[in-house]
């Protein structure tokens, strides 16, 4: 998955972690509440803001980072 205009980093920003289009969400927060056991249903109830792509963006971005 191409997850670059989702996944940005701003130095100004949540301390320049990698967030969901802007937002204050970080990729690590969506994959604390992953692996705490929330489903994903459950997260986008929860932020009504994201979308599955956002979800699935921060687990190719994780992946990513990952395999460096």
């Amino acid at each position: 998955m191409d997850y670059q205009n989702i996944i940005t980093i701003e130095p100004g920003k949540r301390s320049g972690k990698p967030c969901i289009r802007g937002m204050r969400i970080t990729v690590y927060d969506i994959l604390e509440y992953l692996a705490g056991g929330m489903t994903e249903t459950e997260i986008l109830e929860d932020f009504s803001e994201l979308t599955s792509e956002d979800i699935k963006a921060c687990l190719s971005f994780a992946a990513d980072r990952e395999e460096k």
